[in-house]
């Protein structure tokens, strides 16, 4: 079995995402192949980098992401550090050939990505961007059956991604409510909506969008008596055009109250229709508008497709029929990137798409900025 040593760059709460899946897909994944594992920890400080490292029983910490990226024992890289601090990593570990997995978005800023889009023309390595919401087996479902043509020509459509968090004014300024950090929810929750759009649906044609801070001031994280400006959106909402001339709105929100997790999107066609609910990442719902509508409604109507963790294999764990959770979305993208490097080409959304998102977003608040559509 060949295995891979993962060097960490960051390890917050979706460092121990991923660490979570290079742990357990030896579990999920019946296949004796390759597997991987983490070898060394970076973080900002070296004490937290030890207790990251204790705890996945990685051979070693550090607070220098170079004794990651430019470590010869080390064949993966896993960025998972907040969004301003990519970039220097990235360069590194493109520059060292290192195979790369990189959270989302792939910079704080557009110039940050096209010089990253520049540096990958020399790259040999295998990458992939975590955009795990493309690895359900809703989404993954729903990718066949457009591919398939059973929606015939898009109509229109809606895909959102919200969360409540930040509704509360008492939420204090963390690094991604600001700008200065790459935050705000256009690059946060943004990323991911437009990114599972663009994959179900194809390029977009043109966009027009609108963002809302809720609110001026937001207790300091360091000290919640101090007020401090915010400076990143807490929404956006954007019409898209896609080039057969079909609309349809993308949104993303930290501020939609009693919101938990809550990813869907609506696709309507001349054929059938789909529908992801949010929290019930167990099915997805098709409409066929071929069905039988007599007697008396006939056969027509939705149909819900019990898509549960029907994976295919070499996965089996725990089983096909069991209901299916936001943490096996990104076991699957990670087990995909894995599969990629062991094979030497990236099956799933590599970091040119990182590249393409980084513009689009870019695009959506340049056209809330100016008021403007934008054409792409």
């Amino acid at each position: 079995m060949k295995v891979y040593n993962v060097g960490m760059v960051g390890f917050g709460f979706i460092g121990k995402v991923h660490a979570y899946g290079h742990l357990n897909i030896p579990l999920f994944y019946d296949q004796k192949e390759f597997k991987s594992r983490i070898t060394g920890v970076c973080t900002s400080r070296t004490e937290t980098a030890e207790k990251g490292a204790a705890q996945v029983g990685a051979e070693y910490a550090t607070a220098d992401y170079r004794e990651i990226t430019e470590n010869p024992e080390i064949d993966i890289v896993d960025i998972c550090t907040p969004n301003h601090l990519h970039f220097d990593a990235l360069m590194s570990a493109i520059k060292h050939n290192k195979h790369i997995y990189c959270d989302k978005p792939l910079t704080a800023t557009l110039g940050e990505a096209l010089k990253i889009r520049e540096a990958l023309k020399d790259y040999k390595g295998v990458s992939q961007m975590t955009l795990q919401n493309r690895f359900f087996p809703v989404t993954l479902r729903a990718k066949q059956m457009i591919g398939e043509g059973l929606l015939g020509e898009i109509l229109e459509f809606r895909g959102f991604y919200l969360h409540s968090g930040s509704a509360d004014p008492k939420a204090p300024l963390k690094w991604k409510l600001s700008a200065d950090a790459g935050g705000g929810v256009v690059a946060d929750l943004g990323s991911h909506i437009l990114d599972l759009m663009n994959h179900l649906l194809g390029d977009f044609a043109a966009l027009s969008a609108v963002t809302h801070i809720a609110y001026p001031e937001r207790p300091s994280a360091d000290d919640p008596a101090r007020p401090v400006k915010v400076d990143a959106e807490d929404n956006m909402i954007a019409t898209v055009r896609l080039p057969n001339g079909a609309c349809g709105v993308i949104s993303a929100s930290k501020i939609a109250t009693g919101a938990e997790d809550e990813i869907g999107f609506e696709i309507y066609g001349s054929r059938g229709a789909l529908k992801m609910v949010p929290m019930d990442l167990h099915r997805l719902y098709y409409y066929d508008a071929a069905a039988k509508s007599s007697p008396i409604g006939g056969v027509r109507g939705w149909t819900a497709i019990d898509c549960g963790q029907r994976y295919d294999k070499p996965a089996g764990f725990p089983t096909p029929k069991a209901p299916m959770g936001w943490l096996r979305g990104h076991m699957h993208c990670l087990y995909t990137f894995l599969d990629s490097v062991h094979k030497g080409k990236a099956q799933g959304p590599a970091l040119d798409q990182g590249v393409r998102i980084q513009i689009l977003l870019e695009k959506v608040k340049e056209s809330a900025e100016s008021g403007k559509w934008i054409q792409l």
